[in-house]
């Protein structure tokens, strides 16, 4: 039996291989602990109530953007609304709160990817990104589709493909079952054709280095620490039940899936939680 107690983080993730199960760790800010091993014992978690900002420390009532404080969420550029509306740039529109972390985050490469999680769906990201990108959203595939210049155009491109694609995971779907595997390529080719007058209006735009076609990219495929699937999700809310305690059947996305429940940790960066792993 482990006990281990700090503030929450995003769960580490690792991919080793498309045969092996996803790595998973619990991350607290006094320090990760493997999370795989302890599938099929009981898991106990007491949140104490005290949450504190994960950019300045500070203590907070209540985290917004996933684990900051008011102050911080009103003031970084990283909690604006262009972050999950890249196509409303406002460093492009030269509005950005801070120009300097839009020029070193936003202003470089993005990959727009097609993922294959409660069906397939379009998103961007870094490409030291994948796939743990892919992993926190529970796709059992992901593929980069499109290399872009900067933030801003690969969220002008997602945009143009959700016209065609969906840029949301159904997260109930996602923890009810694992999605069958499908010809990914097949769903590239189709993208390519659906957003090709879109693909011309941005490279005039932007330049014709700006995007470029991945037409030989290779996929990943995913598989997850589950050892069965809930017939029904039922979300567990520490605000309002602090003591939570089951059984580990599995870990997927950001997701722990307990006998009881299941519990999105990102959902809870920051909150101060006694966490004892272990029968």
């Amino acid at each position: 039996m482990t006990a281990v107690h700090g503030h929450l983080r995003k769960m580490a993730a690792h991919l080793a291989g498309a045969a092996i199960p996803v790595e998973y760790a619990l991350s607290l800010d006094s320090g990760d602990t493997s999370l795989n091993p302890m599938l099929g014992q009981t898991v106990r978690l007491k949140f104490t109530g005290r949450i504190t900002c994960k950019h300045c420390g500070t203590a907070t009532n209540k985290s917004f953007a996933q684990g900051y404080c008011y102050a911080c969420f009103k003031r970084l550029a990283e909690c604006d609304l262009c972050v999950v509306s890249p196509d409303r740039c406002h460093f492009a529109a030269g509005t950005c709160r801070d120009p300097a972390w839009g020029e070193r985050v936003c202003m470089d490469t993005h990959i727009v990817y097609l993922a294959n999680s409660s069906g397939i769906k379009v998103g961007i990201t870094k490409p030291l990104n994948t796939p743990t990108r892919w992993i926190d959203q529970g796709a059992v595939q992901g593929l980069p589709i499109a290399r872009v210049a900067t933030r801003h155009q690969a969220g002008l491109l997602e945009v143009a493909l959700s016209r065609h694609f969906t840029d949301k995971t159904q997260w109930q779907r996602m923890l009810m079952a694992d999605d069958p595997l499908v010809d990914m390529g097949r769903f590239r080719d189709q993208a390519a054709t659906a957003v090709s007058a879109d693909l011309e209006l941005l490279t005039a735009r932007f330049g014709p280095s700006s995007i470029e076609w991945l037409v030989e990219a290779e996929e990943t495929v995913v598989r997850y620490p589950v050892r069965s699937y809930p017939t029904r999700v039922k979300s567990l809310d520490p605000r309002k039940q602090p003591n939570i305690k089951g059984r580990l059947m599995g870990i997927k996305g950001q997701y722990l899936m307990f006998d009881t429940g299941v519990l999105n940790l990102r959902r809870y960066i920051g909150y101060e939680v006694h966490v004892t792993l272990g029968d």
